[in-house]
């Protein structure tokens, strides 16, 4: 999908799920598509009609950062909205958004030494490191054990994306298996925006889009989203249901990479499955850790 696409979709999709009274203008019912019209838009943002529908078309390449902010409080986007749309103009005007110049995608290298022994010495919680095309690429020994669904023991690099939409045990993994998968998406979206050029991560896109009829209704509702912190569920095969807390921190010596670290309320039942994981993970096989 190129950039063009990418704004146009955007801006419709943002567009559409804005009713009249949201912004205090008149409904009517001579309307033959839902939210807003582009005159609506154009007025909100003070901007041209005709510029608006422009920029709508997908022809984005040089409008000023005042622009993109008339836009996105018109269209009442959020942070990571707003964004995302920086990012696609960015993009528009041949500018990398990470402020880097781009680099050739190459294939997944091992961990560094430092970063895996990072990982090794957070030990009071299930510890990962993922890049932006949802590869898990190294975790701590509590971290192996709690993916084991996902790691498997095919010595490959899995996939956190994959494993959701094309792995049936994902659903048992993941109880709020629905929640996850927009929030799977909607991070690849962001993840999109900043580099259209990202090939791995537009063939992963096409292969989930045509393995997986919910990925592909999900993508093309243009929603995205940014990870940071919070609570999820799972449920996991050795200790079962766990609540955790998670909270994602850039790896800054890396471009795209994350760390993710789970924990547990001390004291809470989560916590004491937790430390049962823990004693698993000492007799997981070599098998089961990702490769160095």
């Amino acid at each position: 999908m190129t950039n063009r696409t990418e704004v146009r979709e955007f801006l419709m999709s943002r567009r559409a799920r804005i009713s009249p009274a949201d912004v205090g203008l008149p409904g009517g019912s001579n309307r033959r598509v839902p939210g807003l019209r582009r005159a609506e838009v154009a007025m909100l943002a003070d901007v041209s009609v005709e510029y608006y529908a422009k920029l709508e078309r997908g022809d984005i390449a040089g409008a000023s950062a005042g622009v993109l902010e008339s836009l996105s409080q018109a269209l009442r986007l959020d942070e990571t909205e707003r964004m995302h749309l920086h990012d696609l103009a960015r993009a528009a005007d041949g500018i990398p958004a990470s402020g880097r110049a781009r680099r050739r995608a190459t294939a997944q290298q091992p961990a560094r030494q430092g970063l895996q022994r990072t990982l090794d010495a957070i030990t009071g919680g299930p510890a990962f490191v993922r890049d932006r095309r949802q590869n898990l690429v190294a975790t701590n020994a509590l971290g192996a054990a709690f993916y084991s669904p996902v790691i498997g023991t095919s010595g490959r690099v899995p996939n956190l994306a994959r494993f959701q939409f094309l792995d049936p045990a994902s659903r048992d993994f993941y109880p709020d298996w629905d929640l996850f998968a927009h929030m799977c998406v909607g991070i690849m979206r962001v993840e999109a925006g900043r580099d259209p050029h990202d090939r791995q991560l537009q063939d992963l896109v096409g292969e989930l889009t045509t393995r997986s009829d919910t990925f592909a209704r999900l993508w093309s509702a243009h929603d995205v989203r940014t990870h940071g912190t919070g609570r999820k569920r799972f449920h996991h095969p050795v200790v079962g249901e766990l609540t955790l807390l998670y909270e994602e921190l850039t790896v800054t010596a890396e471009d795209g990479v994350s760390l993710l670290v789970y924990t547990a309320e001390p004291g809470s039942p989560s916590a004491e499955r937790l430390q049962l994981l823990a004693s698993w993970s000492s007799d997981v096989t070599a098998a089961a850790r990702l490769p160095n």
